[in-house]
């Protein structure tokens, strides 16, 4: 993980400070675990996928 000066999290869109960087966007480190943790079957696995998805589209748009 790596510190960032204040960067919204393109998953919880909150202002954090450590995260990871996945091509320019950010993902605070809360979110990271969380979706690590999530099984496919859980009801929040498609959030992350959808928010996941904003990264390749906002890049290739």
């Amino acid at each position: 993980m790596e510190e960032v000066t204040g960067s919204s999290c393109i998953i919880c869109g909150q202002e954090k400070h450590v995260g990871i960087r996945i091509v320019d966007e950010f993902i605070c480190d809360t979110c990271e675990i969380e979706m690590v943790q999530t099984e496919v079957q859980d009801a929040k696995y498609p959030f992350f996928i959808h928010q996941l998805k904003r990264i390749w589209i906002q890049n290739n748009a």
